[in-house]
């Protein structure tokens, strides 16, 4: 919702509003791009009279009567270039959007280009729009794809971590959530883990919503913009957890259809990337496979096989894909029955009442020819990705990864001792076997005894691991 007001001037769009759209070009940046990629699909940008969607640091033509919407950091960088954009004189108006809060000193710095450019008149509005976090479904958010290893679990607990970068990584990830809560229009109930990073984070969101809160005129809560947050009883809240409470559940192979597919291929923001082999070609030399081509999916909330089954474990999602498929077959033969009647001969009553009736049924069988094809979409949509995914777990063994991590989490008795697992060739990557004794290591009462930790730690090198996240997890616990 707060996109759609964005990419309409800042004003709520107008349900059911006939008119033309106000035609207009969407400048953005990376973290522009990965917070819009998610929610919006270019035929819905098109819709709100989004002609063109070009990145900010791209060499961009001049369209001088056209107006333009920018969604970015306001970074230094970024700011260079609006004021170039500004003395250029590129667009008929500008729309400024900054994703988090822009300074003053920022804001002075395009205010004087924009007079030295004689461009006052033309920038038409300036908007700290909060959005700094990027909605994945929803119910589930991610605070950023771009540099995010710059905020992750490595990041917060290298030895060599000085003060000042702690501090940076605390206030992007405080700055994300306080963007939440703003676009959310709440203030929330903050609990956290004490003498962690939770705790760190959980002191500055909470110090930072309450500075905001104490500035009435300007808080960011308050307002006919966001809803009765401020007044509501049902205030969300917030658990801030460390990820050291539970290291052994992200190590762990999964089997339900969303997890797979996040594990075993490239996927991010709601897109998986397939490289597809295209059999093989003949050629004087004897057949040669082809070359891979890579294939796009979009894995959306639009996309109801994907919102149906995205939880469901892999051999019933399989399955399921067969029935749809199935279901889609008879559609099809059923038209083509249809059409097949219509060519009846003879003039006799019988037939004529039963074209009557079957013309009704054609009718109604077009008019689902869209819902039809979007459905055969969908179906080898998930027919390829289901196959990619299955060609991991075969390749590597998964359904045993996840058989045996599950009985060692559970505490069950085990049927297979952990150095064959390791020792198996057929079994599965190095990053497999390292995943799995790392569990067995943080879910066993006491540690192996050295005599047994050397053992491992051979069958371990033989099959090809890097010996490195032991020995954190061995200081670690």
């Amino acid at each position: 919702v707060a996109l759609k007001r964005m990419l309409n001037f800042n004003v709520p769009p107008v349900k059911n509003s006939t008119g033309e759209p106000v035609w207009k070009v969407l400048i953005y940046d990376r973290f522009g791009q990965d917070i819009i990629s998610p929610l919006l699909s270019v035929k819905e940008l098109r819709d709100m009279g989004i002609t063109l969607h070009l990145l900010l640091h791209s060499d961009r033509d001049a369209i001088p009567d056209v107006p333009a919407v920018y969604f970015v950091m306001p970074t230094e960088e970024n700011i260079d270039r609006m004021c170039q954009d500004l003395r250029n004189q590129l667009y008929e108006s500008y729309y400024l959007n900054f994703i988090s809060a822009i300074s003053r000193s920022k804001l002075e710095d395009i205010a004087n280009a924009a007079i030295g450019a004689n461009a006052v008149t033309q920038v038409a509005k300036v908007f700290d729009q909060y959005l700094n976090f990027i909605t994945l479904e929803d119910d589930m958010f991610v605070l950023c794809n771009q540099n995010k290893e710059l905020v992750s679990y490595r990041a917060i607990n290298r030895p060599d971590i000085t003060d000042t970068e702690m501090e940076t990584i605390m206030d992007t990830i405080v700055d994300s959530l306080f963007c939440f809560f703003v676009t959310l229009g709440a203030i929330p109930i903050i609990r956290c883990s004490r003498g962690t990073a939770a705790e760190m984070v959980a002191v500055k969101l909470d110090k930072k919503l309450r500075e905001n809160l104490r500035d009435a005129r300007n808080s960011l809560f308050t307002g006919d913009t966001l809803g009765a947050g401020q007044f509501s009883f049902q205030r969300p809240l917030l658990v801030l957890v460390d990820r050291n409470i539970d290291l052994a559940t992200p190590l762990h192979h999964t089997w339900t259809y969303q997890a797979l597919v996040h594990d075993v291929l490239d996927f991010h923001l709601n897109r998986v990337n397939l490289e597809e082999s295209t059999g093989t070609e003949s050629s004087p030399a004897g057949a040669r496979p082809k070359k891979k081509s890579k294939k796009s999916y979009d894995l959306t909330a639009s996309d109801k096989f994907w919102q149906k089954h995205k939880g469901s474990p892999f051999p019933e999602v399989a399955e399921s894909v067969q029935q749809e498929l199935e279901s889609y077959r008879a559609q099809e033969d059923e038209v083509k029955r249809l059409k097949s009647i219509m060519g009846i001969e003879g003039e006799d009553e019988g037939a004529i009442s039963m074209l009557s009736d079957n013309t009704a049924k054609l009718t109604s069988a077009v008019s689902s020819l869209p819902e039809l094809l979007e459905k055969k979409r969908l179906i080898d949509l998930h027919t390829n990705v289901a196959t990619a995914v299955l060609e991991h777990i075969k390749s590597r063994k998964l359904d045993v990864y996840f058989e045996y991590e599950e009985k060692i989490m559970s505490k069950s008795t085990l049927d297979k001792s952990l150095l064959d697992m390791i020792s198996d060739p057929d079994a599965g990557t190095p990053e497999d076997k390292m995943r799995l004794f790392l569990i067995y290591y943080i879910s066993s009462a006491q540690a192996p005894s050295e005599i047994d930790l050397e053992q491992y730690k051979k069958a371990l090198m033989d099959a090809g691991c890097n010996l490195a996240p032991l020995s954190y997890i061995k200081q670690w616990k």
